[in-house]
């Protein structure tokens, strides 16, 4: 393990003076105390995990194990589309055939029953992808349709505000995190199996928003408007609220799962009690297995807690499978869609109980907690060293935090005490009225978003062919990506508005080698 190499570190390492990390000095203060909340590990462990986990003296050379994102589990494999799709690299060889498997089912098309082919009939009705991979291509990020095509990797979320004791109970209870819309449930659908109409289709206008920066350079956004047209089954109520969402990249998600949740804790806070300006929550959900609340760390509004339930819950909705989790084999088509409901279902009782059952779940699950973070690129480069000066200067590092040491009891031992670089804190933030979709998801409220990973999105051009980021792939490019940055990030997205050119320059060149 990585760890056992960090008797190296005589001592804690110290800020060199003068380095000002303005708000990222609280994220970097938070993971150097002595970490006394890692009840998981030894006094002598978690001393040398303050020391691995403080924040760099100074940018003139990379930190030690750097280049390993991901830890041991960290992929060395050739930089190409694939990048995003190599196993873990320390899983032993029998969790290597899991994971080729879990990819078979991840990878498969599901067809409309009944199908000759049993294993795999259950489609829909309704959906929005025949497959897991449909989504997420080369387990990379969605992006939006072009013009004239169908939206497959975007898809929008729907729902309304309660209106009786009960609902709101059931929403304050955590019971659920969003109310259904009546007719068309809580996603919208644009695909259906044959002799069914699909929900709709996925409408999108842009308003250009042109920012001027420091030295002359002027930015457009593109600012989406969204909405739902040619309604196949009457109109939605009147107070429905609309949330786009894109297909995110797989990679590390066993890792973030493997982060103790306790560190999490020790980031969060909710009431700014620091005053730095950043005041990030934890998202509590209902566990699906115990009912337990648990943090919420997936997802766009991080409302779900494991990376089985995460892709339950995508088999139900996106699919229209059904697994233990999710047994409705009509996904989310509601009561009112009588048509839909008529129609078979996938169910083979000699298979299961349900379209996906229990060793399908688990294989899948498997294959999408070892999907590998790829190794570091160019990371002594001198403008990428300038670049994480100013990503630590201007505060960025508050929310995206850096590294973490991963639990040492984790469920995975690929993923047991890793020192790992994946660049957020998992929590819910206030991100402005910019990127607000005014719909409240859980804990998060309609300007809150998880902040996301950072680690490979420097490969998104190589993996996805294209440089779409957000949560609805509105920003065309990185920079984009960090002019939409309002609320609490509102002050790190000024300072790169005003800062010179070349320091601009070097904070994209940076966020291209993660």
């Amino acid at each position: 393990m990585i760890f056992l190499r960090w008797r190296r570190f005589a001592a804690p390492v110290r800020l060199a003076a003068g380095i000002c990390l303005v708000a990222g000095a609280s994220a970097a203060a938070a993971q150097t105390r002595a970490l006394d909340h890692r009840s998981d590990l030894s006094q002598g462990e978690r001393e040398k995990a303050a020391q691995v986990l403080a924040a760099p003296e100074n940018f003139a050379a990379p930190e030690p194990f750097e280049d390993m994102p991901g830890g041991a589990a960290t992929s060395r494999k050739r930089i190409n589309r694939d990048a995003f799709s190599h196993p873990s690299a320390n899983l032993s060889f029998e969790e290597q055939q899991t994971f080729r498997v879990g990819n078979g089912i991840f990878r498969k098309f599901w067809v409309s029953a009944p199908s000759s082919t049993q294993a795999s009939d259950g489609l829909g009705p309704l959906y929005n992808a025949r497959s897991c991979q449909g989504c997420h291509l080369k387990d990379g990020r969605g992006a939006p349709p072009q013009p004239g095509e169908p939206a497959v990797s975007l898809f929008l979320r729907l729902s309304v505000p309660p209106v009786t004791e009960e609902e709101r109970k059931a929403l304050a209870d955590r019971q659920m995190a969003t109310l259904p819309e009546p007719v068309y449930g809580g996603q919208f659908q644009t695909f259906a199996v044959p002799g069914l109409a699909p929900e709709g289709e996925l409408r999108i206008t842009y308003e250009d928003l042109p920012v001027a920066l420091s030295g002359g350079e002027t930015v457009v956004l593109q600012k989406p408007l969204y909405e739902a047209g040619n309604l196949a089954y009457g109109p939605m109520r009147p107070d429905t609220m609309i949330s786009p969402r894109v297909a995110p990249q797989m990679i590390g998600l066993g890792l973030l799962e493997a982060i103790h949740p306790a560190d999490l804790e020790a980031l969060a806070d909710p009431d700014d009690a620091d005053g730095d300006g950043i005041s990030g929550r934890l998202s509590l959900v209902r566990d699906p297995a115990s009912g337990a609340l648990v943090q919420g760390r997936f997802g766009w509004k991080a409302t779900m807690p494991d990376v089985r339930a995460q892709s339950a819950a995508a088999f139900s909705g996106d699919i229209g499978i059904s697994t233990p989790e999710h047994p409705d084999p009509y996904g989310d088509c509601t009561a009112a869609q009588t048509a839909c409901r008529a129609l078979p279902t996938g169910e083979q009782d000699r298979l299961g109980e349900t379209e996906a059952p229990d060793p399908v779940m688990d294989l899948v699950t498997f294959y999408s907690e070892n999907l590998a973070v790829p190794a570091r690129r160019d990371m002594a480069d001198p403008d990428v060293l300038r670049g994480k000066e100013v990503f630590y200067g201007t505060g960025c590092a508050s929310c995206h935090v850096p590294k973490y040491v991963t639990r040492k009891d984790a469920k995975n031992p690929a993923h047991s005490f890793q020192l790992i670089w994946p660049y957020t804190d998992l929590l819910l933030h206030d991100m402005g009225e910019g990127l607000a979709d005014n719909r409240p998801d859980g804990d998060a409220d309609g300007r809150e978003w998880r902040t996301a990973p950072l680690w490979g999105i420097g490969l998104t051009q190589t993996v996805s062919g294209h440089t779409r980021f957000l949560h609805d792939g509105r920003a065309r490019s990185l920079l984009e990506a960090v002019l939409w940055h309002g609320g609490e990030a509102q002050a790190a997205r000024d300072a790169v508005v005003a800062m010179p050119p070349e320091d601009r320059a070097a904070l994209i060149r940076f966020l291209e080698s993660l």
